[in-house]
């Protein structure tokens, strides 16, 4: 059993409710979907699998000499690793680098644009701060945006705005951290998006204090947006309402597993993916079994996964033996064109079939990869 002391110090006080009411009630709707996939049914379901990485050259504090190494490291060896693997669209494995902005350099940005124009990811903005204010977090997401759409990176809305997905560093969205280290700003939900944020794809958190008493949903924060961690309360996207006033929240899976060996042994499943914790199938499995999705629409299952991708030893296994099996079990169990058909999708184009999703569109959710938000213009001539 476990103790007081354990659950205090995974925090499941704060979530394992959450992760349970989740379970209860998505059961039904997530059973009806299986039931009515493949031959003889209502056609196949359709996995969205989105790779979002709080990508960081300068992990550990290291130099601009081996930052570039590791981005340099992407730049050469990813088109290898993800050339060979194509979804339901032709299209590869698609990575979404999210850039902490106090990490800017020219050269890492051109180097992941090249990424880009191939059709490989796209760019969004991550960032760690710390003790901060509401003014100067203003300040600074404005030039960490202006610098990376002079890349060409991050989507335009139609009156020409840069828009963005984000990922808090340190999990501490909002100022969710119980010791309110590493922010600083209670009221950062409705600031990110008066400055461009479409979507926050910070969580899971867990273990971490920071990780939301809502679990394995898409949502939309309510209440006083203004106060600290806003995201804890909130209402499930659904078919037939959308909102255009605030950001919209996509969460990846998290859930109660076990882990392989002799004995097997409970763990958290966070969806963080580790040259420690690679991508097995069992776990790519787990990832789908949560069942995450806009209300309404239970056959397109979205899974959010997260890594550190650009440190060395989490960089060998994303883009050697660890992606190859995470790829080759999404691309075989999960794109068979019966039962299940696979949708390799940037944080972007996630947002954008939720919407279409909430908007009433059903069907091939490939259809609305670009539905509100245009590609950014450096991957705008990227086609299948």
């Amino acid at each position: 059993m476990i103790g007081l002391a354990q659950l205090k110090k995974k925090n499941l006080h704060g979530w394992a409710g959450g992760y349970l009411r989740w379970m209860a009630q998505s059961a039904v709707p997530r059973a009806r979907a299986a039931l009515a996939s493949g031959v003889g049914g209502d056609g196949p379901r359709h996995l969205l699998f989105a790779f979002c990485d709080h990508y960081e050259p300068h992990w550990k504090n290291t130099d601009h000499a081996r930052g570039s190494e590791r981005v340099r490291a992407w730049l050469h060896r990813y088109p290898a690793l993800a050339g060979p693997f194509r979804d339901s669209d032709g299209r590869p494995p698609r990575h979404s680098f999210f850039f902490p902005g106090e990490e800017y350099a020219p050269d890492y940005l051109d180097d992941l644009a090249s990424l880009a124009r191939l059709g490989f990811g796209e760019v969004e903005l991550h960032l760690h701060h710390h003790d901060d204010t509401a003014e100067n977090l203003r300040r600074t997401i404005a030039e960490y945006l202006r610098l990376y759409a002079g890349h060409g990176h991050l989507t335009r809305d139609r009156a020409g705005r840069p828009r963005y997905a984000f990922i808090h560093g340190n999990w501490c969205l909002a100022n969710a951290r119980s010791d309110r280290r590493w922010c600083g700003v209670d009221e950062e939900l409705p600031l990110l998006f008066e400055s461009g944020c479409y979507a926050d794809f910070t969580f899971p958190a867990a273990p971490d204090d920071s990780q939301p008493p809502i679990v394995n949903q898409i949502y939309w924060p309510e209440g006083d947006l203004a106060r600290r961690r806003a995201q804890d309360a909130g209402s499930p996207a659904r078919v037939g309402e959308v909102r255009r006033d605030r950001i919209l929240m996509i969460e990846g899976p998290l859930a109660f597993t076990l882990r392989p060996g002799a004995i097997p042994r409970p763990r958290i499943e966070n969806s963080a993916v580790t040259a420690d914790d690679p991508g097995t199938p069992a776990r790519v499995r787990s990832w789908v079994r949560q069942g995450i999705h806009v209300a309404g629409r239970p056959e397109w299952v979205f899974v959010k996964v997260h890594t550190h991708g650009a440190p060395e030893k989490q960089a060998a296994s994303l883009l050697g033996e660890g992606g190859r099996v995470m790829h080759t079990e999404l691309t075989t169990r999960y794109n068979d064109g019966r039962r299940w058909r696979l949708h390799y999708v940037t944080a972007r184009e996630m947002f954008n079939i939720a919407v279409a999703a909430m908007d009433g569109k059903s069907g091939d959710p490939g259809a609305y990869r670009d539905y509100e938000l245009p590609p950014p213009p450096v991957a705008a001539a990227v086609v299948a």
